[in-house]
């Protein structure tokens, strides 16, 4: 593992609680190791270890699994993260679609749906929840599964006063109520609150394009655009959670007018909202994938007219990303098929200069990713799963009021 990586453990017993994620974060990275060897790597001491290991196997998350010969002597008991230990759900929501994915401690994707909806105003999206939770958590295989928490992820931008709060992108009901609190109350769990894009990143830092990575940046395609950034291995949200909101930086001066009371706006060009309104779609008109990936095998002229527009107005956001970020790379994904996005990265060559155009590259400027229509619902599963698990992984958004 790379040193820059490595979360190490502090032996003063008022760090138990950074220890305990310490240890977790051990084992979730090199898989079935014993107490020693826990030791060594986080520098903690075999005492402390034991009595951590111990407390982590009577709460389920982790779970022994024998021994390994290594040598002379007996073997030393083997331990792993429970992947049929407590679960966490991740719920991404947006003006007509919901996505729900379980994840196990191990990160694997116990069940999950998506599913189109009529109503995303707050009491709606609510007893959406309370039906399909339940039904999800019994379609694990679980005899008694049990939810760690619960990761919701929504379009932002998060409490801005400034711009406006209706529009195709919006989640309409929302403007003045605390998500984490309205959800948590409903559905019995502490709920934590992301923007989607935000999620999008964490999920490809964990079972991504982006799981070798420190520094990159995700133009996340949910309905609107929205750009997530890691730095240092650590998610970055800025000062009140709104880092990111890339859909309304003005690509055409004068141009289309935005929700948000602008002209110009790259959501108008470069996102889901963007193609319905080129293929001249209707409100409540809905757009799968399997639709759009119908369109782009029939070659229709509509969409290849979105992909060069879309193509042709992130070519300089691109080129800016790298250049005030510097980033190791930058990941396309979202709700679009990947052919889409295959496409879509095809149209972006040759990119524009900048200060990642450089020969010793080790990873390509522009990733496609590799988590899918899924990619913010499985982020959004890994924020209660970070809180518990990771000592590096900080999450400081905003759960108040904001403007979905």
């Amino acid at each position: 593992m790379d040193a820059k990586s490595l979360a190490i453990g502090n032996n003063p017993p008022r760090n138990r609680e950074h220890n305990r994620r310490v240890i977790l974060d051990t084992l979730r990275r090199h898989g079935e190791i014993g107490r020693a060897e826990i030791a060594r790597i986080t520098r903690l001491s075999t005492q402390s270890v034991a009595n951590i290991v111990k407390e982590l196997m009577e709460e389920r998350l982790i779970v022994e699994i024998g021994r390994r010969s290594i040598g002379r002597g007996q073997p030393p008991i083997q331990f792993a993260v429970n992947p049929d230990g407590p679960l966490t759900a991740g719920i991404e929501l947006t003006p007509d679609r919901l996505v729900i994915a379980i994840v196990d401690l191990t990160g694997t994707r116990r069940a999950s749906t998506s599913l189109t909806v009529e109503n995303s105003e707050p009491d709606a999206v609510a007893a959406l929840l309370m039906r399909e939770l339940p039904r999800l958590l019994r379609e694990t295989g679980l005899r008694e599964p049990t939810l760690l928490g619960i990761g919701v992820v929504m379009p932002g931008p998060f409490g801005i006063e400034g711009m406006s709060s209706v529009g195709p992108t919006t989640l309409p009901g929302w403007g003045d109520v605390d998500a984490a609190e309205c959800l948590g109350e409903a559905l019995g769990h502490t709920v934590i609150v992301d923007n989607d894009a935000n999620a999008a990143a964490v999920g490809e830092h964990l079972y991504g394009a982006g799981s070798a990575l420190e520094d990159f940046c995700v133009l996340y395609f949910g309905t609107g655009i929205g750009l997530g950034m890691f730095h240092k291995g650590q998610p970055y949200h800025g000062a009140f959670g709104n880092a990111g909101e890339i859909g309304h930086v003005v690509v055409a001066p004068g141009g289309r007018a935005c929700s948000c009371g602008q002209h110009g706006c790259l959501e108008q060009y470069a996102s889901l909202h963007a193609l319905r309104d080129k293929l001249g779609l209707k409100p409540g008109e809905h757009l799968d994938f399997a639709e759009i990936e119908r369109l782009h095998d029939e070659d229709d002229p509509l969409l290849l007219e979105w992909l060069e527009e879309a193509a042709r107005h992130l070519l300089p956001i691109v080129a800016t990303l790298e250049n005030i970020l510097d980033p190791e790379t930058i990941v396309l994904g979202g709700m679009l098929p990947g052919r889409i996005v295959d496409s879509l990265i095809q149209r972006l060559e040759p990119l524009a200069l900048s200060v990642s155009d450089r020969q010793k590259r080790q990873v390509p400027r522009v990733m496609h990713g590799q988590t899918g229509q899924f990619a913010a619902a499985l982020g959004a599963a890994s924020l209660p799963l970070l809180e518990t698990i990771a000592p590096r992984l900080v999450f400081s958004t905003p759960n108040a009021r904001f403007t979905a």
